[in-house]
């Protein structure tokens, strides 16, 4: 159903990634602090000039991807990064207790803020997940399992660092957050409620009644989640919404939404004696791509990219092979419809496979249009910020990964080269 269009080489490890909501960009944020967006080229696959930046070359020879800014954001690790919902503003959080505001067209930062201490310690507060609920609303989920939120309208929450409420819906840190669609009676438009997962439970918040329900203790770690709708509905049973979410040992289960308590179905992505690989992340295919159906992307803790059909709840296609070790933590679409994988130190770039008389025609447009490309490199540069910072400091807390035992290797049609990425 995909192929691999390219790869990306990071300078460190991959600790975040979003996609932005109306431009082919895509923001990393990485183990040594840096952030960086990347500009993808067009969807038609039609060649672009050179521009001045650092450039690489997609594997057909034709087309561009430029690193558009990149910076030294944090001086701990970059654990999280949201775009809002207009794609204007990049938030980014990281290990050294910092949430910063940028502009996500140059990077530059337009506000900061030191984020809560965990009570416990007295000492920052690691940051697991970020997520803008509204233009209003900013969530920020911590590794001490706090769940706060920022309201934007108010400079005396945002700008003083003070969250307008503060919940812990789970005894663990949060491992995912998923915003729940309005209800057919909601006036503004705008979620209000959401499913995050924490430690081996299930819970739903609202923002203005805090945490609502917790579900049982489901005895396996749950660590990623994605809302369907559009199911078929079985009246009395089901209204065709669910939220499927993510376990470390290989289950994919479905939660109907309204009956919290506990799961009602199970799908066995990554089965194995003991228990299979953890299932990292997990995306939505959007309406346009794939057959047409309803699917969902997932990322698996042994480097792979599995397809699973939703009604007959199987896995459709064979694997692919984002990395032989690192696992897949970061699954996204871009605004063109194509598939982002992200884990270790690469992002790939996955595009449908086309028919036959399709890539003929590609092939014969590159025999056509293809030139060469200058050849020279240059230093990197993080002069973008102005508030780089010194050497990392700070840790993160270290989550359980399942390795292969191989040497580390990547797949697909080519490997790009980044200037001062050597």
């Amino acid at each position: 159903m995909f192929e691999n269009q390219c790869t990306l080489p990071l300078s460190s490890e991959l600790f975040a990634q979003a996609t932005h909501p109306h431009e082919p960009l895509i923001a990393v944020g990485l183990s040594g602090g840096h952030v960086e967006t990347f500009r993808l080229p067009a969807v038609a696959g039609t060649s672009s000039d050179d521009e001045e930046g650092d450039v690489s070359i997609l594997s057909t020879g034709t087309s561009t991807i430029n690193t558009e800014w990149r910076t030294r954001r944090h001086k701990g690790s970059c654990r999280t990064l949201a775009y809002s919902g207009d794609g204007e503003v990049l938030y980014s959080a990281g290990t050294d207790g910092l949430l910063k505001a940028a502009s996500a067209s140059t990077g530059q930062v337009v506000a900061k803020i030191l984020t809560p201490l965990d009570p416990s310690t007295n000492s920052p507060d690691a940051p697991t997940l970020l997520h803008c609920l509204t233009p209003q609303t900013l969530l920020l989920a911590t590794d001490s399992a706090a769940l706060h939120v920022f309201d934007l309208r108010t400079s005396s929450s945002f700008g003083s660092g003070k969250p307008s409420q503060t919940h812990h819906p789970h005894e663990d840190y949060i491992s995912s957050l998923t915003p729940l669609p309005p209800t057919k009676e909601s006036t503004s438009g705008f979620s209000k409620q959401w499913v995050t997962t924490g430690g081996s439970t299930l819970a739903v918040t609202d923002l203005r009644r805090g945490v609502l329900v917790k579900s049982e203790d489901q005895e396996e770690e749950l660590l990623s989640s994605v809302f369907v709708g559009g199911l078929p509905s079985k009246p009395g049973r089901s209204k065709g919404e669910k939220v499927l979410v993510g376990s470390s040992n290989g289950v994919l289960t479905l939660w109907e939404r309204g009956v919290w308590d506990d799961q009602d179905e199970r799908i066995i992505v990554d089965g194995g004696r003991g228990g299979g690989e953890s299932l990292d992340s997990i995306v939505v295919m959007p309406e346009g791509v794939g057959d047409g159906r309803k699917n969902v992307v997932v990322g698996v803790g042994d480097g792979t990219i599995r397809i699973v059909r939703l009604g007959p709840n199987k896995i459709i296609g064979e694997p692919l092979q984002h990395d032989e070790i690192e696992a897949v933590v970061a699954l996204d679409f871009d605004v063109g419809g194509r598939l982002i994988s992200g884990g270790g130190s690469i992002v790939k770039v996955w595009q449908e496979k086309m028919s036959l008389e399709e890539d003929e025609e590609a092939d014969e447009e590159v025999a056509t249009s293809k030139r060469p490309l200058d050849s020279s490199d240059s230093d990197d540069s993080d002069d973008v910020d102005s508030d780089s910072s010194e050497d990392e400091r700070g840790g993160r807390k270290q989550r359980k990964k399942r390795r292969r035992a191989k040497s580390k290797g990547n797949s697909g049609n080519g490997i790009l080269k980044f200037k001062g990425l050597e």
